[in-house]
């Protein structure tokens, strides 16, 4: 495949073009309480063409190679019309050549399982929850998502890689009388259907905590201080921070663009904060981004202060700083945009019993259940927390909102914890839906966390 997209590229009269070929295969199998909704495998491809041509840019996707020209006359007469109108001049900042053939070390390849045995796993994980009292629903699904990419530019770049993505993921609903509750699970990461397996105590865990969650009074609204679970904690990090690191959404907004300096003293002393796509077996790894730039780690925050940010080569260039490999697509559909990789609060030095202690009376709060961002302000949901007296852990509590304002929070960041945990099963829906978009962190405590409830 990389000699036919060369012989592509040679027809091309520009400053810069490349392409990228996909081959891409989806399975489902989804369980509707006890039933299974739906099975399907789903292999498609496409490419996708980005040129540069009198300082325009152009992007195209088409589905065959027959396509090709055709393709080619549309991208170089959109970008003759955005110079004839005086478009934004685009650059790349300047990358590596590569030439790599990538595919990373996988614990069982699940193109080496049946789809009888992935479906009877699937029916295992979601009997599971079944065992527990209350559990009244389940809606639990295998997914698996399987790119084959093939990268080639006029630069001379020449890249194949393949990302393969597990996971069975869903929610678990109890309920008793007029009180429903429901809980997400979620197991999976991109290093092979192995992590899988084995994995009973987690969804038997999640089913208990959906059954206590009948018994547990809604949270008093009010201000408190908290300790933010792992996965909350992650999913604050990734939606109300990372988001203003991705360079493209913050290139437009002068307001956001003076905040977001390099330099800028942003939050706490022990503070840090990196997104990094190369940690090998995590959710979020990958060798190269779309844009055929090698993965790195970029350091986003170090003691408070921002000294990073995510690029394209594109935004590099206008930036002035180096890409990073940080341009994702979510698949042959689309042109790579910015995305993060592996984003997360680099750990601390407290145990979690210091930081109940710490804490002394407050909220532990855990997991997140949806939220939205609204410039530098943001609410999530958790999914359950408990209420902490004298450093203990007391009551359950329901019905939860977290709201703040990005930089009061980082700043508010008390302690930080020594138990980093990544997620296995994250997500971002950024203009594209990115699968493997990883967060996570340690446990964490904010101070005076406004908290919405009753």
């Amino acid at each position: 495949m990389i000699q036919i997209l060369k012989s592509m590229l040679e027809k091309i009269n520009a400053q810069y073009a490349d392409l990228r070929y996909e081959l891409k295969t989806e399975t489902k199998i989804i369980f509707s309480g006890k039933d299974i909704t739906e099975i399907s495998s789903c292999p498609a491809d496409g490419f996708v063409l980005r040129i540069i041509k009198d300082r325009s840019f152009a992007s195209i996707t088409f589905t065959k190679e027959k396509d090709f020209e055709k393709a080619l006359k549309i991208a170089l007469i959109n970008a003759k019309v955005l110079s004839d109108n005086q478009g934004i001049p685009v650059e790349f900042a300047p990358a590596p050549v590569v030439k790599s053939n990538f595919t990373p070390l996988l614990d069982e390849n699940p193109e080496d399982v049946s789809i009888d045995e992935k479906i009877q796993l699937t029916r295992y994980y979601n009997d599971l929850p079944y065992k527990i009292p209350n559990i009244i629903h389940t809606d639990i699904g295998y997914n698996e998502v399987i790119r084959e990419k093939f990268f080639v530019n006029t630069e001379g770049t020449e890249i194949s890689e393949k990302l393969i993505t597990t996971r069975i993921s869903g929610s678990i609903i109890s309920g008793d009388g007029n009180i429903i509750q429901t809980v997400r699970v979620g197991i999976g990461g991109s290093n092979g259907l192995g992590i899988l397996r084995n994995r009973d105590e987690h969804f038997i865990k999640k089913a208990e905590i959906a059954n206590q969650l009948l018994k547990a009074e809604p949270v008093k609204a009010g201000t408190y201080n908290v300790i933010l679970n792992q996965n909350l904690a992650g999913v604050f990090t990734h939606e109300a921070f990372g988001h203003f690191s991705e360079a493209d959404l913050i290139e437009n907004n002068p307001t956001m663009r003076e905040k977001m300096k390099i330099g800028a003293k942003l939050g706490v002393d022990h503070l840090n904060i990196i997104d990094d796509p190369t940690i090998p077996g995590q959710l979020g790894f990958y060798k190269y981004d779309d844009e055929g730039v090698q993965a790195m780690p970029v350091q986003l925050l170090k003691n408070g202060v921002l000294v990073g940010r995510l690029h394209s080569r594109r935004t590099a260039r206008v930036f002035n700083e180096p890409p990073n490999g940080h341009c994702v697509a979510e698949d042959y559909r689309f042109p790579p945009i910015i995305r993060m990789g592996t984003i997360f609060i680099q750990p601390g030095d407290k145990t979690f019993e210091e930081l109940l202690m710490i804490l002394g009376d407050g909220l532990y709060l855990c997991d997140a259940m949806g939220g939205q961002t609204s410039g530098e302000n943001f609410t999530f949901a958790a999914q359950y927390g408990y209420i902490v007296k004298n450093g203990k852990i007391t009551n359950m509590i329901r019905n939860i909102n977290i709201s703040g304002n990005l930089y009061e929070t980082l700043n508010n960041i008390q302690a930080i914890g020594n138990d980093l945990k990544l997620g296995e099963v994250g997500g971002c829906g950024k203009g594209q839906l990115n699968i493997r978009s990883c967060y996570g962190a340690p446990h964490i405590i904010i101070r005076n966390a406004v908290i919405g409830g009753i």
